[in-house]
C-alpha cells in the first residue's frame, strides 16, 4: 500500500461508521452545506468500458464518455478510468491519489473495476475477488469519505456473450457478487450494473447486441461499446444513481430520451512520445 493509500485508510475510517448510517442525499447536502454553493463533480474510476476514447480508437466509446448526456450541468463528470486497469494497477500507479487531491465534500467517487481484476495471469492487474479486490474496493471507498465525499461502486457492465440457446451469459465469475458484498459491508450506494445490463442484452438478442457493442468490419469486440452502447449503458449508471439517491431527480435529465449517436465526440490521439 502506497503512503497516499495509507493515509486515505487511516483518515477514512473515523468518518465510515457515521457517513454509512445516513441516507446518501443527506449526506451530500450536510458535506457541502448547500448543494447549490458550487458544482458538483462525478469522478469516474474504472477500465476500459468507462474511459474516454481518442479519436484513433472510434467508434470504440466508454460509457462515461455519454454520462454527461444524462446529468445536469451543475454535475460535472471527470472521467479518470483507463483503458486495461484494475483495481490493484490503478491504486499502484497513483491514480486515486490523483482523484483524491481533487475531491472536495459534496463530489461522488464512482468506482467500476472488474474485468481485469480477474487476469490471473498478470500479477501487475490480478486482484482475487474474495481478498485483495474487495480489500482495494475498500481503500477507493476511505479515499473518498476521507474528503467529504460520497463513494459509490458499480458492478462491472457485462460483455456481449450468449449460449447457442441465446441466452445471455454471466462472464465476470464472482467479482460482481464480492463488489455487492463491500457495499453492503461499507454502506456504499451500489449500483448493480452487471445485473442490468445482461437483462438489457437478455432483451436485445445475439443479433440485436452487435449495433451496441464495437462490431466493425475488421473487428468483433464484444466488450467495448459503440456509441449507441455506451449511451444505454450510461443511462443505466444515470438511472442507478437517481434510484440510489446519490442524485436527486433535478440533477438528472434525458433518462427516457433518445440520444443521438453523433453526440458521442472523440479528442484528437494524444501524439506518442519520440
Amino acid at each position: 500500500m502506497t503512503v497516499g493509500r495509507r493515509e486515505a485508510v487511516v483518515a477514512g475510517a473515523g468518518l465510515a461508521l457515521a457517513l454509512a448510517a445516513r441516507p446518501a442525499a443527506a449526506r451530500t447536502e450536510d458535506s457541502t452545506g448547500s448543494s447549490s454553493r458550487r458544482p458538483r463533480t462525478l469522478f469516474v474510476a474504472g477500465d476500459s468500458t468507462a474511459a474516454r476514447k481518442h479519436a484513433d480508437a472510434a467508434p470504440e466509446t466508454g460509457w462515461g464518455m455519454a454520462l454527461p448526456f444524462f446529468l445536469h450541468r451543475g454535475i460535472t463528470v471527470a472521467n479518470h478510468a483507463v483503458n486495461g486497469r484494475s483495481t490493484k494497477s490503478f491504486l499502484d500507479e497513483g491514480r486515486l491519489d490523483a482523484i483524491t487531491a481533487a475531491l472536495r465534500p459534496g463530489d461522488v467517487l464512482l468506482v467500476q473495476f472488474g474485468h481485469n481484476d480477474s487476469k490471473s495471469t498478470d500479477p501487475a492487474r490480478y486482484a482475487a475477488p474474495w481478498g485483495a479486490y474487495q480489500d482495494n474496493l475498500r481503500v477507493f471507498v476511505e479515499a473518498a469519505r476521507s474528503r467529504g465525499a460520497l463513494p459509490v461502486i458499480a458492478t462491472s457492465v457485462e460483455r456481449r456473450r450468449f449460449d447457442a440457446a441465446g441466452t445471455a451469459q454471466r462472464s465476470l465469475g464472482d467479482y460482481p457478487a464480492a463488489a455487492r458484498a463491500v457495499a453492503a459491508a461499507t454502506g456504499v450506494p451500489l449500483l448493480d450494473i452487471e445485473a442490468l445490463s445482461l437483462a438489457l442484452w437478455q432483451r436485445l438478442g445475439p443479433e440485436a447486441t452487435k449495433t451496441y457493442f464495437n462490431w466493425t468490419a475488421t473487428e468483433q469486440d464484444n466488450t467495448h461499446f459503440n456509441p449507441p452502447g455506451a449511451i444505454e449503458v450510461a443511462r443505466l449508471v444515470a438511472r442507478e444513481l437517481l434510484r440510489t439517491r446519490v442524485l436527486a431527480p433535478r440533477d438528472t435529465r434525458r433518462l427516457d430520451a433518445g440520444i443521438p449517436a453523433e453526440w458521442i465526440t472523440w479528442p484528437p490521439a494524444v501524439p506518442s512520445p519520440s
